[in-house]
C-alpha cells in the first residue's frame, strides 16, 4: 500500500475524494463539528496522527476533515465482517490490522505507507474508551514511531462517545477535534528497548491528554508530564 499519487488508478482517486466529500457532508450535516490546530498538519509528507479513541466514527471524522487524499488509518480486523465497513475501507485504502497478534503484515504495510509519504491515523489506546477517559496506550505505536522516524500528529477527540444518543433526541451533537503541534520522539536503544518505548508512549499519551479537557484524560489526567506540558503552554 502506498500514498496516492499521478501513478495511481485514476478511478481510485475519484473514488476516494468522492467518498471524502460525502462523509464530510454528513459530519457537516448531521453534527456540529468545531476543528482547530489543522495548520499544524503539512500538505505534504510521511506522518503518524494518533488519537483518543471514543467511538468507530473517529477515524470516518479524521479522514473527511483532513484535506489531504493520502490520509488513511489502521483498522481492527474484526471489522471485515461488516459489507459495508469492509468496502469503506478499501476506498480509503485503509490497513487492516489482527490486534488479537503481533501482525507483522500490517506493520510493514505501515512503514511502506508513511515512508512513501503517507500520513497514517492510529489509536494507541487499541480499543475505544466506554469511559470517555484516556486509557493506557499500548507500545506498537510507539515502535511503529520508531521504525520510520516520522512526525507525530496527536489530535484530540471530544463529544463522539454520546454521539448517538444526542441524535436519538434529535439533538446535533458537537464534536471537536484539536490538532496539537507535531514532534518527534527520541531515539530507541537496544539495551533500553522496553523502557525507551515506554517513554516514547507516554509521551504520545500525554501529548494528546494536554489537548483534552479534564475528564477526558482518564489514566493521564495527573501524570506529570501532562502538567509539563501545561506549563509550556503545548495544548494552547
Amino acid at each position: 500500500m502506498i500514498p496516492i499519487d499521478l501513478n495511481m488508478d485514476y478511478n481510485l482517486i475519484m473514488w476516494r475524494r468522492l467518498l471524502q466529500i460525502i462523509v464530510r457532508i454528513i459530519f457537516r450535516g448531521f453534527t456540529r463539528v468545531c476543528i482547530t490546530g489543522l495548520s499544524n498538519i503539512p500538505q505534504h509528507g510521511g506522518g503518524l496522527i494518533c488519537v483518543n479513541h471514543l467511538a468507530l466514527s473517529d477515524a470516518g471524522l479524521v479522514f473527511a476533515m483532513l484535506d489531504r487524499q493520502d490520509v488513511t488509518a489502521l483498522v481492527a480486523s474484526k471489522h471485515k465482517e461488516n459489507p459495508i465497513l469492509r468496502l469503506l475501507v478499501k476506498l480509503a485504502r485503509g490497513i487492516w490490522l489482527n490486534r488479537e497478534e503481533a501482525d507483522s503484515q500490517a506493520i510493514r504495510a505501515s512503514i511502506q505507507y508513511i515512508q512513501n509519504g503517507g500520513l497514517l491515523g492510529i489509536a494507541p489506546e487499541g480499543t475505544r474508551s466506554k469511559s470517555g477517559g484516556m486509557q493506557p496506550g499500548k507500545p506498537g505505536v510507539a515502535y511503529l514511531a520508531f521504525k520510520v522516524n516520522a512526525p507525530i500528529y496527536p489530535v484530540a477527540l471530544t463529544g463522539a462517545e454520546r454521539a448517538w444518543q444526542e441524535l436519538r433526541r434529535l439533538r446535533r451533537p458537537v464534536l471537536t477535534m484539536k490538532v496539537g503541534k507535531p514532534f518527534v520522539l527520541p531515539p530507541v536503544e537496544r539495551k533500553t528497548r522496553e523502557a525507551d518505548l515506554q517513554r516514547n508512549t507516554d509521551e504520545i499519551m500525554c501529548r494528546i491528554a494536554s489537548l483534552l479537557p479534564q475528564s477526558y484524560r482518564g489514566v493521564y489526567a495527573d501524570h506529570p508530564r501532562v502538567k509539563e506540558l501545561e506549563l509550556e503552554g503545548y495544548g494552547v
